[in-house]
């Protein structure tokens, strides 16, 4: 049992190579084959859940100790207590992989229907469930790895992430389906099926779900590069203003977006003038700019937002799907020690609608999303069909050289193959983007310098079945497998006690 632990963990951790920057997005079918076999393999439902969290816990180290970054090297948080607030984070989202194998053992991890139905649509569950509960993390959900080169990332506008989950789940299923029965029919099954899998998924890829509306436009997104550990400080200020007013002045287009909270200033303490002068810009040109600020609100309420400036009308978004101890601090008084320990700046927002409406500018609908909140495609086509293209601001400065700027980049192309919109992301240090609605990067900043990307896009009209229906389908069809895998354990259990 201990070598099979360690195997689960190992098995975890190479997943990770499946994901951006590395994008080897066959590697989760395999591994996750590999761990299906050692479930079959467990002598009962703990040692399979304990299996599943080796692998969880493996994976989720290997994959997101950025935040341990965050935490110590840019929060201030001693390292001890960094340390281990990261493994405790990761020891968490552990548990859904294990209880995934403790499930799947029970219901008879043998049984083919198991294998094929069930583990499919348990390891999709719990995916959702890790997305959902406690504000959710959907990181490194298996989806992700296939987008946007992958055969079953034709599946994404069809039926979101989670529809890729699932066939990559199916993938590895089949995989150790045929490698468990050992006869040749199971074989030829498996290997048929897989195959019929990924020319389905290369078929949906030629489909266009939506088409362009409207004349193209020139954009430019702005990579200020102003490091983390000075984007707060009062006598860099000044000089990060001047830098952002001297790349804007840089720019001839008709939309310029600039990062989250580019500006390091509540919006009612930015000088006089400055707002107005780079606005002037703008409508000199007929476009208009798109500006992460932080504002006050009502009382002592203040919120991420980003504003527009120039020919159109101004307008605002409120980030509503906040960082739990990165943006707020759930259950405080009893969490108010982590404020303290991170010396995080602005850690306490407010929330704003969950009902946002696109921006209308640069004669575009422009559905703007702020940092973590594009990991959760439901969210995001709450302002679709209407918008015509989506606007990512992010600042992930926060996390270093580490592999999480290429991970947001890849969750970024799912959110563009989910609506068939472009996806314009403007970051602070990287990666800094203009993708298409296939999720194919057009161009894209170097990280960790000072840049303007700029690039002629159309937005873009129509729905795909995923901004239609969301993730109902596919939950649902989940857990109707589920109940039935389950009725169909009941049901045997009770034959053999009669």
């Amino acid at each position: 049992m201990r070598r099979a632990s360690v195997l689960a963990a190992l098995l975890g951790a190479a997943t990770v190579f499946g994901f951006a920057p590395f994008r080897l997005f066959l590697l989760p079918i395999l591994t996750l084959a590999a761990l299906a076999l050692l479930w079959q393999r467990a002598p009962h439902r703990r040692a399979a859940a304990f299996l599943g969290f080796c692998f969880g816990l493996g994976e989720f180290l290997a994959g997101v100790s950025w935040v341990y970054v965050s935490l110590h090297d840019f929060g201030g948080m001693p390292a001890l207590l960094a340390a281990a607030l990261t493994l405790v984070f990761c020891a968490y989202l552990a548990l859904y992989p294990a209880l995934v194998g403790f499930v799947y053992h029970a219901l008879d991890a043998r049984s083919a229907w198991t294998t094929l139905a069930a583990l499919p649509a348990l390891w999709t569950l719990a995916e959702w469930l890790r997305g959902t509960l406690l504000s959710g993390f959907p990181w490194l959900e298996l989806g992700y790895a296939q987008v946007p080169a992958s055969p079953l990332a034709g599946v994404v506008p069809l039926a979101g992430v989670h529809g890729a989950t699932w066939l990559t789940a199916l993938g590895a299923s089949l995989i150790a389906y045929a490698a468990s029965n050992k006869g040749r029919r199971s074989y030829w099954f498996g290997s048929t099926l897989l195959l019929a899998l990924l020319l389905g998924g290369w078929l949906l890829k030629t489909i266009d779900w939506t088409v362009p509306a409207g004349r193209p436009i020139a954009v430019s997104l702005i990579q200020g590069n102003v490091p983390q550990e000075m984007k707060w400080r009062a006598d860099e200020i000044a000089a990060t203003l001047d830098r952002y007013r001297q790349l804007v002045d840089a720019t001839d287009a008709d939309l310029v977006v600039l990062p989250e909270t580019a500006l390091p200033l509540f919006l009612q303490e930015i000088p006089a003038g400055y707002l107005e002068t780079l606005a002037a810009h703008a409508r000199a040109r007929h476009g208009d700019l798109l500006i992460g600020i932080p504002e006050h609100g009502e009382g002592d309420d203040y919120y991420n937002s980003v504003l527009s400036f120039g020919s159109s009308p101004p307008q605002t978004y409120r980030k509503s799907h906040l960082v739990p101890f990165g943006e707020f601090v759930p259950l405080r008084p009893l969490f108010d020690w982590f404020l303290e320990a991170a010396q995080i700046p602005l850690g306490d927002f407010a929330r704003g609608t969950n009902a946002p409406q696109p921006l209308a500018v640069a004669g575009e609908q422009v559905a703007v999303n702020i940092c973590y909140e594009d990991a959760f495609g439901a969210e995001i086509i709450r302002q679709l069909p209407q918008a015509t293209l989506l606007v990512n601001a992010s600042n992930v400065a926060w996390f270093g050289h580490s592999i999480a700027p290429p991970q947001h980049l890849q969750i970024s192309q799912a959110r563009a193959l989910e609506t068939g919109r472009p996806m314009l992301r403007a970051t602070n240090t990287g990666m800094t983007a203009i993708l298409d609605p296939h999720g194919r990067v057009l161009n894209l900043a170097p990280a960790f310098t000072t840049a303007i990307v700029s690039g002629e896009i159309s937005g873009y009209a129509g729905s795909t079945p995923y901004v239609r229906f969301g993730d109902a389908p596919v939950i649902a069809l989940a857990l109707t497998l589920l109940l039935a895998a389950i009725w169909l354990a009941l049901r045997k259990t009770a034959k053999i006690r009669g």
